[in-house]
């Protein structure tokens, strides 16, 4: 049975009201930032796992969830970096971790970059590698517009199984819940970003302890990015985890937190 947060709050910073789950309460912090069209609340259960050893607080990025959202707001990926290291200035965190996925690993990346020495440690959980020159990201834009319009309206569980056929009932039932809070010129914006922003150099200017979470059935990393990271920032921790797609806890949960192992505490 899932305990949930242990209470959502809301933090102006940057600019905007930053809406957030915080998740166990006691240990080191671990700001934990999702994905392109993931909600703070879809990310609870990997949260309480987490927060059996870390004050976990998660986020709703801007133009998702219970976050500042609208057409007015900047939806690129300096201004959600600064929402992260603004949020964590907020709250009084002395150097928290964070652990992103995908989009938010690519937000995680950004803010360590951009305030150096603010955060103690990275977990980069496949963050897209797409960039201008480079492959294209392999998930379609239309993937997320269609699920989007489609939740808008309103959805259920059966009908969002056609967008993620391999998901459980009850992450079917939150995603078909909260998925019209994604605001969709800001996932636009975002998809765009994968392909006109480059995150090479944000690997090479890393100066933290990071590791590089790779989904082996996800095709968003690649041995050849692999590679190139390595050789740009030798000190990349790069763990795997074979049976999983993009979406790691979601495919194998036992495998996400097995690759995690103890880096977060170390």
């Amino acid at each position: 049975m899932s305990k949930g947060p242990l209470y959502g709050a809301n933090v102006f910073a940057n600019g905007i009201r930053q809406h957030y789950l915080r998740y166990g309460g006691k240990g080191p912090v671990v700001i934990l930032i999702p994905g392109i069209t993931s909600p703070a609340i879809t990310w609870g259960f990997a949260a309480e796992r987490l927060a059996e050893q870390y004050d976990v607080y998660v986020t709703d990025v801007r133009g998702r969830g219970l976050s500042s959202t609208g057409p007015d707001l900047d939806y690129g990926l300096d201004a959600m970096a600064q929402d992260v290291i603004s949020f964590s200035n907020a709250l009084g965190f002395n150097k928290p971790a964070i652990v992103g996925h995908s989009m938010g690993a690519r937000i995680a990346m950004r803010a360590a970059v951009s305030a150096e020495g603010a955060f103690s440690r990275l977990v980069l959980v496949d963050p897209p590698v797409s960039g201008p020159g480079r492959r294209p990201y392999p998930s379609k834009l239309p993937w997320y517009v269609d699920s989007i319009t489609l939740a808008e309206k309103g959805i259920d569980a059966e009908g969002m199984k056609a967008f993620c056929p391999t998901w459980t009932l009850e992450q079917l039932r939150l995603r078909a819940e909260w998925l019209h809070t994604c605001y969709l010129p800001a996932i636009v914006k975002a998809f765009e970003d994968f392909h006109n922003d480059d995150i090479f150099g944000d690997f090479a200017n890393l100066k933290q302890p990071c590791m590089l979470m790779v989904a082996g059935r996800g095709g968003v990393i690649e041995a050849v990015d692999e590679q190139e990271i390595s050789g740009l920032n030798g000190a990349i921790e790069i763990t795997r985890v074979p049976n999983a797609g993009h979406m790691i806890p979601w495919d194998d949960f036992d495998g996400f937190f097995l690759a995690l192992g103890d880096f977060l505490s170390r």
